[in-house]
């Protein structure tokens, strides 16, 4: 097992990816414990073992907290999406699989080997270092203890497909045939029939449109949705901000509690020469790398001007050395070690540490530059600290008057006036659809204001709605003005729209005819008069081609040559199309030696889940159906 893991360093860098990144699924010891406690509803089991609700959840908050941290400015709703929670679970169950075939063919890693593995792997270098393992911990909230743990298992499951997804051979031969069918090229002619070039011939009698607007499929489509006028008022901090006050004295004793936060990070910035001598070094040349490493520091503080030159000849750091050791600025947490961090913030600029050991050799650092640390002007940072006491003096009033606001809305049920008047709130007018529009912001992107608003009560004595939280700490009320039910209108209220519909229908109708007319035309031997130029088309060299276009043309049964075939590519367009030519796949595209790994790769994975699938049905791992369809319907809408 351990010469195993030893001989895949790939294998390794992915396992320390999920080391330094918070995990998008697994749970850590804390959720492993609340897995074999059985307090939670099961969504999945594996081995007759529940997977939980609140574990779902758990591995859930930790990839949107990852996908957060890769990309803030991201819309939060794609974080969350029915597509994501059942990936989540999936993975989740993969693990548990995975997990449950190591534990019961006993494989195991033990306390000897994950040290020396450590020790050795420049991968894990980062876990040698205390400081730097509790940080990568803490990351997943582990311990120290708990993270390695967790790596020993991680380790043992992936033990389990790993040498599956090594062994996979593709010869040149298979991979030839395979994608010589899926990137041969054709070489075709089109002639388009579109139906606007037959809608100008087109115009409908008043006796076709009511008959084409009887048909309920036709009507269907121009109903209008039902609507409802509203007024409302919103009561959040934000709106309470303006009336809310801030004591000049107070601004002067937060500045003075809290200089801290107005001071900069200080970063520094450092160069440093590198003499090699990593942890399996022999103890004779670890000490001519030392000695090496003390004529350079002496060397150095004869002459710091000539520290960069120095590093550039000396330097054995391959990407410092060309940039005279520069390491450029960092702050505390950004240098490659505690050690190395500590010496950089104890000198002063200009001067030079004495020689510093670390895992990968020895160091000679001076600090070339400081910046930041510096405490902001109180006028510099009046403004923002007004603005802050003001939003929590405005969050503290919305935290006192909440009860009241919804006490004030449903005492006084026929008028939003007395709750606008007390609060000092505007009124707000809008039209609203059961479901939010998609454009739809702020409360009226609430679907649960949507449904008070089209309750029945709502709606039949239109009354204010409760003061329903739409959103965090803001309290929103609606009353309904004027309502109109679904309905589909007369013909003489959607006449243009109609005949349009008609001419489009029609039209589409006419080029369609016409084209496969041509079709026929053109297998009875028909000229090739109105064929386009023709062009070469592959999978691979879509270019702007339809997808389902270029599915057509390469499905089309070309065993015969010249093939014709008719393609309706959708939107009032059809296609008459010739296919003159088949020919081989593009060499250009891929070379032969690639087109045998990839094929190689792809039929590994096809393995590789084919196993998979085997182990789950071994290990009788599935996912219950209701738990897909919760995730479904709890999709957010706001």
């Amino acid at each position: 097992m351990f010469d195993f893991v030893r001989k895949h360093t790939r294998l390794f860098q992915f396992i320390l990816l999920i080391l330094i990144l918070p995990s998008f699924v697994l749970l850590g010891v804390e959720g492993y414990s609340r897995f074999m406690d059985g307090s939670n509803a099961s969504v999945a089991s594996v081995d007759g073992h529940k997977i939980t609700q609140s574990e779902w959840d758990q591995a859930q908050r930790q990839q949107v907290d990852q996908m957060r941290q890769q990309a803030p400015t991201m819309d939060p709703k794609l974080f969350d999406s029915p597509e994501m929670r059942k990936g989540v679970l999936e993975n989740l169950l993969r693990e548990r699989v995975l997990a449950a075939v190591a534990a019961n063919e006993h494989r195991s890693i033990s306390n000897d080997q994950l040290v020396e593995l450590i020790r050795t792997d420049p991968q894990l270098a980062p876990l040698r270092d205390k400081e730097l393992a509790r940080r990568i911990a803490a990351q997943q909230g582990l311990s120290v203890d708990g993270l390695l743990q967790k790596l020993r298992q991680d380790l043992q499951s992936s033990s389990v497909l790993a040498p599956l997804a090594q062994s996979s051979l593709g010869t040149q031969t298979n991979a030839d045939i395979a994608y010589n069918a899926m990137l041969q090229q054709r070489e075709v002619q089109f002639q388009i029939f579109a139906a606007k070039d037959y809608a100008a011939t087109l115009t409908p009698t008043d006796a076709e449109l009511e008959t084409y607007f009887k048909d309920p499929k036709v009507s269907a489509k121009f109903q209008l949705a039902e609507r409802a006028d509203i007024e409302y008022v919103v009561l959040d901090a934000a709106t309470l901000q303006a009336g809310v006050t801030v004591n000049p004295d107070e601004v002067q004793e937060f500045y003075k509690n809290n200089k801290a936060r107005f001071t900069s990070d200080e970063e520094r910035r450092a160069s440093h020469i590198l003499i090699k001598a990593p942890a399996d070094m022999p103890a004779a040349e670890k000490a001519k790398a030392k000695a090496k490493a003390e004529e350079l520091l002496a060397e150095a503080r004869k002459n710091p001007a000539g520290f960069a030159e120095l590093a550039k000849k000396e330097s054995q750091d391959e990407f410092s050395a060309p940039k005279g050791g520069d390491l450029e600025f960092s702050g505390r947490g950004g240098f490659i070690s505690k050690p190395f961090e500590e010496v950089v913030y104890a000198l002063k600029k200009g001067e030079i540490g004495n020689v510093l050991q670390s895992d990968f050799g020895y160091h000679v650092i001076m600090l070339t530059d400081v910046r930041g640390g510096v405490v902001r002007p109180f006028d510099e940072v009046k403004a923002s600290i007004e603005a802050d006491l003001r939003k929590q003096l405005a969050q503290k009033r919305y935290t006192e008057v909440a009860d009241d606001f919804g006490n004030t809305v449903f005492e006084q049920l026929d008028s939003l006036k007395p709750a606008a008047d007390k609060f000092k709130l505007t009124i707000q007018k809008a039209t609203v659809q059961r479901k939010a529009a998609p454009d739809a912001t702020g409360p009226l992107a609430s679907a649960k204001l949507l449904e008070a608003v089209f309750s029945s009560d709502t709606l039949k004595n239109k009354r204010n709605t409760a003061a329903i939280e739409v959103g965090g700490n803001q309290l929103v009320s609606a009353r309904v003005v004027d309502y109109k039910p679904a309905r589909v209108p007369p013909l003489s209220e959607v006449k243009p729209a109609v005949a349009a519909a008609w001419v489009q229908e029609h039209a589409a109708s006419a080029a369609k005819k016409a084209g496969e007319a041509r079709v026929a035309e053109l297998q009875k031997g028909g000229d090739a008069k109105g064929l386009g130029e023709p062009v070469v088309l592959s999978r691979a060299k879509q270019g702007m081609v339809p997808p389902k276009v270029m599915q057509a043309v390469m499905r089309a049964d070309a065993t015969k040559l010249p093939a014709y075939v008719g393609i309706d590519a959708g939107d009032g367009v059809y296609l008459a199309v010739k296919i003159e030519k088949v020919l081989p796949r593009d060499p250009a595209l891929i070379d032969a030696k690639q087109l045998a790994d990839r094929y190689a790769r792809e039929w590994g994975g096809a393995e590789l889940q084919s196993f998979y699938n085997a182990l789950k049905s071994e290990y009788k791992a599935t996912i219950k159906p209701s738990a897909l369809q919760a995730a479904a319907a709890s999709a957010p809408t706001n």
